[in-house]
């Protein structure tokens, strides 16, 4: 897999709704389960921290214009 710190916001929130698809199906091993659900707490990071750069810069877009 891509390494998840270059990964942009579409592609970790496309793998995290996968994640969730994978675990509804109750398909998974527990330790696979575990697996998962690490890796989903880093794209949820990664998707948090874009969107906190995105508010940043329209509060400082939104800051010029006023």
């Amino acid at each position: 897999m891509e390494s998840q710190k270059t990964l942009s916001y579409t592609e970790a929130f496309s793998r995290l709704k996968e994640i969730q698809r994978l675990i509804e199906s109750n398909k998974l091993e527990v330790d696979e389960l575990e697996i998962k659900l690490e890796e989903a707490a880093e794209l949820m990071k990664i998707c948090k921290d874009k969107l906190y750069t995105v508010n940043e810069g329209v509060k400082k877009i939104m800051e010029k214009i006023q």
